[in-house]
């Protein structure tokens, strides 16, 4: 309890901060590519909802643009998916403006992903339980799996996490990360161009 309540915020706070001080150029790179790439955005903002429901800005690079259909409605994932976003989303690095939601208290490295506000409701109390810690960039249902995996088995990894949250873990799951970051695996979710929504039963 202690570590989830004080030392993992001190080290998640630390290692953002050196992060930020060392990847700026890359940050920088993505900006530019995707301002000449001429993207509808740079920055994709979305609400969702992180430790004791509390509601937040998530920040990640923008890997969609926003066509619509004629009558008004935005494409599937897949058809507003662009070059310059799938190659973001295989390498993980639309998710680096997320070091700032870590440096203001709102994620940390290590936990469940942040899902859409609307989830909330479609919870069974025991998926809900996964809302008793900070929100990660990456978590143990994201080494085992990422969105190639189901939602009962993502909420199933998401609780177990949460029950048994210690440094040990969180040191080894941030090594898999690297791993499946280099490896490039487990991006999409099979016949779907990102993850298929959750309706409280897939």
């Amino acid at each position: 309890m202690t570590y989830q309540l004080h030392l993992k915020r001190l080290i998640d706070l630390t290692f953002a901060l050196t992060l930020l001080a060392i990847v700026w150029p890359i940050l920088l790179l993505v900006i530019l590519v995707l301002f000449v790439t001429k993207h509808p955005s740079i920055f994709f903002k979305q609400q969702r909802v992180g430790y004791g429901n509390t509601v937040f800005t998530i920040y990640k690079f923008c890997t969609m643009n926003y066509k619509k259909d004629h009558c008004g409605k935005l494409l599937p994932d897949a058809n507003r998916l662009t070059v310059t976003g799938r190659w973001l989303r295989k390498t993980s690095l639309d998710e680096l403006p997320q070091l700032w939601n870590i440096v203001k208290g709102e994620m940390s490295f290590v936990g469940p992903r942040p899902l859409l506000v609307e989830y909330i409701s479609l919870y069974t109390p025991e998926q809900a339980a996964r809302h008793l810690v900070r929100p990660g960039i990456s978590g143990w249902a994201q080494v085992n799996g990422r969105n190639a995996i189901t939602w009962t088995q993502k909420f199933t990894f998401d609780t177990w996490y949460v029950a048994n949250c210690s440094l040990k873990l969180d040191m080894y799951i941030m090594w898999l990360t690297i791993g499946k970051v280099f490896s490039l695996s487990n991006v999409h979710q099979p016949g779907h161009a990102t993850s298929e929504k959750f309706n409280g039963r897939n």
